[in-house]
């Protein structure tokens, strides 16, 4: 063995024990109460917890957006990744009109595979698919890029036909589709709306994208996928009357899957009335504060599958553009740092168990996804590992991150308990606060297929 964690408290989706954890040729090799090799090194891990490295399964990094470029490239956010105990990411690649899918991934590989520090795949965000582009996500698919994301909101988004059709067909492809479920429609016509009477501040991005307008896309994406008989994945799910259909359909027997996000579940719809409301703007918007219990009921309960951030952070200088008129706001905001030490300390407060965070935010995400050396401390898995501190008291302030933004929605708030140090495939990636790996690191992790319908 090349190296042992000794002495600490391993944590599954299942359960927690005592074992080291020995690692080798960047895989797990073995676990057990004892472990020796006088040529392995060691890292004590006693009064820690050994956890698997979370999944973000929703990111968008380097991604042009609202006239600018998220302000974290490949390497900058890999790099908070590893530093908040995320040791694979999810970044979402955009389809280019009249573009085959192998190319979108492509395209964006060219641009990561250079620079991340972490291990990475992508989903593709889908906006064309007529004559051959359709049938061209076969092609993905077999390069092991196997979801593919709808928007039913903003101009590039697509008609419920196109959204059908894919749904139908991801069938015989072995591919999710996953949504980002907005009105369109409605969200035009409640921005003309306030922009018309003079109501421009960020309280009324919230207002033009209230619950409704969630709610009534995810019951109608859920229809959808019950019609095509496929499978359903719904990103950032911030709504109550969205987490109630999740709940009726998987009731129901239906393969849905619901994702939501920390910031849902730590703000409400209150922060669009702060002085600094612009930097929350993000779609969907935080909702109100029954969403966000419905959201920690449905957690509890089993309903809500995965945690992932949306992370899409912009400058303050950008965020600034819409001071007096929220169109203008970039949408996005930082948190793929944040995700996991935030999910943890919730574990540690007692709101959820450790078994619940892991079970969210790795071994769920690595199940549903296809990433099958991924999300588990289990002999055979890659040594994707983050050794937690439960008596750490950390507070984030932007000048404790590591992201390139320059600043962080996430400012003055405590967590109780944080990583120590992570590893990536066994390479020591961030040490303390601090972050040791190096760009490039970061292996693409091909996707298996799932099952032909």
């Amino acid at each position: 063995m090349e190296l042992i964690i000794k002495n600490g408290t391993v944590v599954t989706a299942t359960g927690k024990f005592k074992a080291d954890v020995g690692i080798s040729d960047g895989k797990i090799t073995a676990i057990a109460s004892s472990l020796s090799d006088s040529n392995a090194k060691v890292c004590d891990a006693e009064g820690m917890m050994v956890l698997p490295g979370a999944i973000d399964a929703h990111t968008h990094l380097a991604m042009p957006f609202g006239g600018t470029i998220s302000s974290d490239d490949y390497f900058a956010g890999t790099r908070a990744a590893a530093c908040g105990g995320t040791t694979t990411v999810f970044d979402f690649a955009l389809q280019d009109f009249n573009e085959p899918m192998p190319d979108t991934f492509k395209r964006r590989d060219a641009l990561c595979a250079p620079n991340a520090a972490v291990d990475y795949s992508f989903h593709i965000g889908v906006k064309d698919i007529h004559g051959d582009l359709l049938n061209s996500i076969k092609d993905a698919c077999d390069l092991g890029i196997t979801s593919y994301k709808v928007f039913m909101v903003y101009d590039f988004g697509v008609k419920d036909g196109v959204f059908f059709e894919l749904l139908r067909k991801s069938r015989e492809f072995g591919a999710l589709i996953a949504v980002h479920a907005e009105n369109n429609e409605l969200v035009n016509t409640l921005t003309e709306k306030y922009i018309s009477e003079g109501k421009t501040s960020a309280w009324y991005h919230y207002m033009s994208r209230p619950e409704f307008v969630e709610g009534e896309a995810d019951v109608r994406a859920i229809n959808l996928a019950k019609a095509a008989g496929a499978a359903l994945y719904i990103v950032h799910l911030a709504n109550k009357q969205g987490v109630d259909a999740v709940t009726a359909a998987k009731d129901e027997g239906y393969e849905i899957y619901a994702e939501t996000c920390p910031q849902y579940l730590h703000f409400t719809s209150d922060v669009y009335k702060r002085d600094d409301g612009r930097n929350f703007v993000c779609s969907p918007p935080m909702k109100g504060k029954e969403s966000q219990d419905a959201l920690w009921d449905a957690i509890k309960r089993g309903d809500i599958d995965t945690i992932a951030t949306d992370h899409c952070p912009f400058m303050q200088s950008e965020k600034d553009w819409g001071l007096d008129d929220f169109r203008k706001i970039p949408n996005g905001c930082a948190g793929i740092e944040n995700m996991y030490p935030y999910m943890l300390g919730k574990a540690n407060d007692g709101v959820i168990t450790f078994e619940k965070a892991v079970e969210l935010c790795a071994t769920n995400p690595a199940r549903i996804f296809g990433c099958t050396e991924k999300g588990e401390i289990a002999v055979g898995k890659d040594a994707d590992i983050v050794v937690y501190d439960p008596d750490k008291k950390f507070t984030v302030h932007q000048s404790n991150m590591h992201s390139d933004c320059d600043h962080t929605i996430w400012e003055n708030v405590e967590m109780h308990g944080y990583p120590i140090k992570t590893f990536s495939r066994g390479k020591l990636v961030f040490d303390n606060g601090e972050f040791v790996g190096e760009r490039g690191w970061g292996k693409f992790v091909k996707c298996e297929k799932r099952p032909i319908k």
